[in-house]
This record gives structure tokens, sequence and C-alpha cells, in this order.
């Protein structure tokens, strides 16, 4: 499962679910346009920069 998956599986999830993603996932993918939410490539390339800074 890569970044986007897991982001749009926490963000989708049921009001009693007890999912978690990490915080710098949720950083990442929040900072993006809502339109580049939907981006897989996008959502997936901001995940890495989180975990590597120099990508």
């Amino acid at each position: 499962m890569d970044a986007f998956d897991r982001f749009w599986q926490w963000a989708n999830k049921p009001l009693e679910s007890q999912l978690t993603i990490p915080a710098e996932l949720r950083r990442a993918a929040m900072e993006l346009a809502p339109e580049d939410r939907r981006d897989r490539a996008a959502v997936n390339q901001a995940a890495a920069r989180v975990q590597d800074p120099e990508r």
C-alpha cells in the first residue's frame, strides 16, 4: 500500500474508526492543493519528500 492509498483510506474512514496515519503523511498530503490530493503521483512524491527531504 503506497502513501496515496494510506492517506485516502484514513481520509475516508468512518468516524468511529481508530485508524491513524503518521502526522508527516497527513501534513504532506494536506499541504497539496485539493485537486492534487487526488493525484497518486503527487501524494506519493510529497510523502517521499517528507521521508527524504533531499528528494
